[in-house]
């Protein structure tokens, strides 16, 4: 295939990536928004969590299998019916009047776009040769993590000018352009080799993965930290997820591929992603509940979190070049070890968060900043870590396999946020006896004055959670340090000339 033609497809293929991926975040600075919309009260946050988990829960379950299901069909066939399916999603959530419709368009999205990813990354494996595809991956990896710190701005940017349903809207004429464009710089060629899909893997995967979910969604978190269900679905998810380990030791087809790979060093790697994910989702959901105490708008909220996600970015390319020259271990660790630094001086904001924002040490913007810094240090090791473990030809799978830990350590971040955040938000508004006043026999003035007063008293209750949740991730982070300190990579990796020049080669004529 000409070298023009194949620099087309991978591009297109990153654009669709970062679209899904934007579609990801883009929520954390709308939600509040949708979710008043849908008429969810404010004293009922627990309820808002599966618009976040039914995505995040699509994206990482649709992942593996139709990124395989490509091998059989053809990139360019799944990718187009892949963006249909994200655009009947997208306009599903546009049009919701109710939370079960927000929720279920969100699904759609996420399981459309959750296989954008892989396939391209396969497809980067089918245009080029191994030596020169890792810098390809790097690209396609590259825009799937842009989606983490433009997709909040975005949704801010645009949210003032067109509403939270217009930047749903807007996905569908997206969607068709990019389907526009697939068609004419995808190749519509099977690969060679079409493998078999591993169906029940991937049925495991996705039942394991809804059973966690759902056993951790509390609809009553006044009554206790999980549900009647609670228990026996988390048990079930489990038993089922070793099933699926199981199942795919003895495949022939296996969803993620790790055969003859030290897995020791890659699971742990793994699970730092997974760690860093958890951090992450944790901070895009808890610093609105900041914003709510603030009282700021999306715009404002946005602007506060760009303190982190701006740190975020420019931590991803020092990550990168201090990984070239030092090895993957220690910025990993030190990136964890910071973040955990970050999250551990968040934990103990006064309540007056705006003292904090705006008074004469911009305490907010330190801390922020530093959280941010240190899970974006970890961002390229990780991946190029788990790139130098497994074999060049393997690099497709492990790419994607970091992807899919983040962003399970996403939805485990905010389903922990669902059990034990919104029990324990629960719990302190019974402790503290508070009840919304009624207007009924009240004067408009005494109405405005008690419902001021009440929304004070939420406010404390947030503010509790929050910093309690943030001395939670602060741990979560050490533990990802001590994990990543005990990753066995002690030299310094060199670059050959064979590979500069590869790398060379494929900059020019692409």
């Amino acid at each position: 295939m000409p070298a023009v033609n194949r620099r087309a497809a991978i591009w297109v293929g990153g654009t669709v990536v970062l679209l899904a991926s934007l579609d990801a975040y883009v929520i954390v600075t709308l939600l509040t928004t949708m979710v008043q919309d849908v008429h969810v009260p404010i004293n009922r946050p627990e309820r808002i969590t599966p618009v976040v988990t039914g995505f995040l829960l699509g994206y990482v379950a649709a992942m593996p299998l139709l990124g395989q299901l490509s091998d059989r069909l053809g990139r360019r066939t799944v990718l187009h019916a892949c963006l249909a399916a994200f655009a009947l999603g997208s306009a599903l959530t546009a049009w919701a009047d109710s939370l079960d419709l927000l929720v279920a368009g969100r699904v759609v999205q996420g399981i459309a776009g959750g296989a954008l990813l892989p396939i391209t990354m396969a497809l980067a494996g089918d245009l080029w040769s191994e030596r020169r595809r890792p810098l390809v991956l790097g690209a396609v990896g590259a825009a799937q993590e842009m989606g983490s710190v433009l997709g909040p701005l975005y949704g801010a940017a645009l949210a003032g000018l067109v509403g939270w349903r217009g930047i749903f809207w807007i996905n569908v004429p997206l969607a068709v352009v990019a389907m526009v464009a697939v068609h004419f710089s995808v190749p519509s060629a099977r690969p060679g080799r079409p493998g078999r899909i591993d169906g029940v893997g991937g049925v495991l995967l996705a039942l394991g993965l809804g059973l966690l979910v759902y056993g951790s969604y509390n609809p009553a978190p006044e009554e206790s930290a999980l549900p009647s269900w609670g228990v026996p679905c988390l048990v079930a998810g489990a038993v089922v997820l070793v099933a699926f380990g199981i199942w795919e030791k003895r495949s022939r087809a296996k969803l993620l591929d790790l055969t003859g790979v030290r897995k020791r060093p890659v699971f742990t790697v793994l699970a730092v992603s997974l760690l860093s994910g958890a951090a992450l989702m944790v901070t895009l959901v808890d610093v609105e509940l900041v914003n709510q105490t603030l009282g700021n708008d999306s715009t404002e909220s946005a602007l506060v979190l760009a303190r982190f996600l701006a740190a975020l970015a420019v931590a991803a390319v020092i990550g990168g070049v201090l990984a070239h020259r030092y090895g993957d271990r220690w910025p990993l660790t030190a990136g964890m070890a910071l973040a955990a630094a970050g999250y551990l001086m968040i934990s103990r904001w006064p309540f007056d968060a705006a003292a904090a924002a705006y008074g004469p040490l911009p305490r907010m913007d330190v801390d922020l900043a530093l959280a941010g810094f240190g899970l974006g240090l970890v961002i390229a090791p990780v991946s190029s870590a788990v790139l130098r473990l497994v074999p060049s030809g393997q690099h497709g799978v492990a790419s994607a396999a970091v992807v899919v830990s983040r962003m399970m350590g996403m939805l485990l971040g905010i389903a922990a946020i669902g059990g034990f955040g919104f029990h324990r938000f629960q719990s302190l508004i019974i402790e503290r006896k508070l009840e919304p006043p009624f207007p009924l026999g009240m004067k408009a003035a005494e109405f405005k004055r008690a419902l001021d007063a009440y929304q004070l008293e939420i406010n404390r209750v947030l503010h509790t959670e929050y910093r309690e949740i943030f001395l939670i991730t602060a741990a979560l982070c050490l533990l990802g340090a001590v994990l990543a300190a005990t990753l066995n990579e002690t030299v310094k990796p060199e670059i050959s000339d064979e590979s500069t020049h590869g790398a060379a080669e494929v900059s020019h004529r692409s």
